[in-house]
């Protein structure tokens, strides 16, 4: 059986993928120290849990060796650019030391994967013209968040071009669905708005609402990350994204209309690190057979009932 770990496993996207790589019978695996996940994400499939930090070294590297994994998708991260600000050293730590760590370890253990998986972010990108971003465009990260995405992003491909390690690189743009934790200040936009429309609470945005984003639904972040594991070729980067580009207040709008509630605004300055334009050019994941099937629009009536629900 086809042994899978996923780090971070029980949050938002790592809860997805676990439950697409069980349901397809694979023999799943997930540290998480639920910092950020949620037990309750994964409590319903049958996988091997393990609430522990990637930052303990000797864990880590005894499970690898036990464990042999055929498949490692690296989602464990501090995955708040604020958060970032606040707590740059620890940050550091998560983000980048455990997932160089993690490659050596593999390197000088000549461990067998198939595929090592590491999931970047757009935030790389920064706030330069370039537009819409392609993987080859100028980065500019501005905070130590988006720092420590791009290092580890290009220490996973260097890693496969220096040692012939089965690497890729994936950078998420904006992520949306079920299962995103509204109760962290630091969570997606999306899963804030729909706490406060749930709950009419006000919402505070970050700016004019000019800002765009290329929201992309978790259904079809998963079946990238299953299209693009498939592949053999050298280490790449690829965008993850639905290839779209939206104001946020335009979609503050559309979703008012799915949910029939209005939702009150507070307008704050804009945050340090925030950008203001973000489109992706998925051109090269649709060269190895990706489409995405989720509209924004449809995206968040599934959003909206599951959260509706609960």
């Amino acid at each position: 059986m086809t042994k899978v770990l996923i780090t971070g496993g029980a949050g938002f996207i790592g809860s997805f993928l676990a439950h697409k790589l069980v349901k397809l019978g694979r023999d799943v695996t997930i540290v998480d120290n639920l910092s950020m996940g949620r037990k309750e994400n994964i409590d319903d499939i049958d996988v091997t849990f393990y609430q522990h930090d990637v930052c303990d070294h000797q864990f880590m590297h005894e499970l690898l060796t036990k464990r042999e994994f055929d498949y490692i998708y690296y989602l464990a991260a501090v995955s708040s650019v604020a958060d970032s600000v606040e707590r740059p050293l620890e940050t550091h730590e998560v983000n980048q030391e455990s997932v160089v760590d993690t490659l050596e370890y593999i390197r000088k253990q000549n461990l067998p994967i198939k595929r090592f998986l590491f999931t970047s972010s757009a935030a790389v990108y920064g706030n330069l013209p370039d537009f819409p971003k392609q993987e080859d465009s100028h980065v500019q990260p501005l905070t130590p968040y988006a720092i420590d995405k791009y290092a580890s992003e290009r220490f996973t491909i260097d890693y496969g071009n220096l040692y012939g390690l089965p690497t890729t690189a994936v950078r998420f743009f904006n992520v949306y669905g079920p299962r995103q934790n509204p109760d962290s200040p630091y969570s997606g936009v999306l899963s804030i708005i729909t706490k406060c429309l749930k709950e009419n609470k006000p919402f505070t945005l970050y700016g004019d609402g000019s800002q765009t984003r290329d929201f992309v639904y978790v259904d079809d972040v998963v079946n990238a990350l299953m299209t693009i594991s498939k592949q053999s070729n050298e280490p790449k980067v690829y965008n993850v994204a639905n290839g779209g580009e939206t104001p946020l207040i335009d979609v503050i709008h559309t979703y008012e209309k799915i949910s029939g509630k209005q939702i009150k605004i507070k307008f704050a300055e804009s945050r340090n690190g925030d950008i203001n334009k973000s489109k992706a050019d998925i051109s090269r994941l649709k060269e190895i057979g990706f489409e995405p099937h989720w509209s924004l629009e449809d995206g968040l009536k599934n959003y909206w009932d599951y959260y509706a629900k609960k």
